[in-house]
């Protein structure tokens, strides 16, 4: 491996940006390929970038060719991270079967006697309002964004930061009234329409979900679905 390489590499994954190393088995160059750009010898190679993309969504490595080499692709992408607002009931079932689905999970929640580690054992608990624990996520695109509240004091904050990001998912609890209100609140608020429809609301797929843990279901198959279809 090139020096220079080796040193983007490092760099790449101290920033967590995602990246795929693409390595030319033949002649052994290599070639690093981001979301947007890449930087290498396959770099004006299209169809090969457009391959170790979807490699990168999927989250896989593998062996891909061309008409003259063939290739080995090793995808660094960093965890994939729920943040959730709201100690709430529903948040603790969605904090178990996130974690069971690979994601490091993060409960914010100001409120010390919800967001307690009994209640959240081996999670990252942040007691700050949400806005200000925002922006001490870096969140990026390996990141959804869940909020449980029902307060506007707590879930608004959080939303306005969460649809300007690039979270590959927001979801708001709620029903299609409550939301209603939340998007005009936040419409006066000034936040741009079309990033507010970046909300999932209702969150979750419609499984007709009644109970903490159905809801919780509910919400890790829209955030599955989202995670995919990218």
């Amino acid at each position: 491996m090139k020096k220079n390489i080796l040193s983007k590499i490092l760099d790449d994954q101290e920033a967590k940006t995602p990246f795929v190393l693409l390595t030319n088995i033949q002649s052994g160059e290599q070639t690093v390929i981001y979301h947007k750009g890449a930087v290498g010898p396959e770099a004006k190679n299209l169809e090969l970038l457009k391959i170790c993309r979807r490699y990168m969504k999927d989250n896989k490595n593998g062996i891909i060719s061309d008409p003259k080499n063939e290739f080995f692709l090793h995808v660094f992408n960093p965890p994939l991270r729920l943040a959730i607002i709201g100690a709430v009931h529903i948040a603790q079932p969605l904090t178990q079967m996130a974690k069971i689905a690979g994601y490091d999970v993060i409960v914010v929640d100001p409120r010390e006697s919800f967001a307690t580690v009994d209640r959240f054992p081996s999670t990252t608990i942040i007691t700050e309002w949400p806005d200000d624990a925002m922006e001490q996520i870096d969140i990026d695109r390996r990141t959804a964004i869940v909020t449980l509240t029902h307060d506007p004091k707590l879930d608004d904050p959080a939303l306005s930061v969460a649809i300007k990001s690039n979270a590959f998912y927001v979801g708001a609890l709620g029903s299609k009234k409550t939301h209603a209100l939340r998007v005009d609140r936040m419409k006066t608020e000034g936040n741009d329409e079309r990033q507010i429809n970046r909300i999932h609301a209702p969150v979750g797929l419609n499984l007709h979900a009644v109970s903490p843990a159905e809801i919780a279901i509910s919400i890790m198959a829209e955030i599955t679905a989202t995670l995919h279809a990218l």
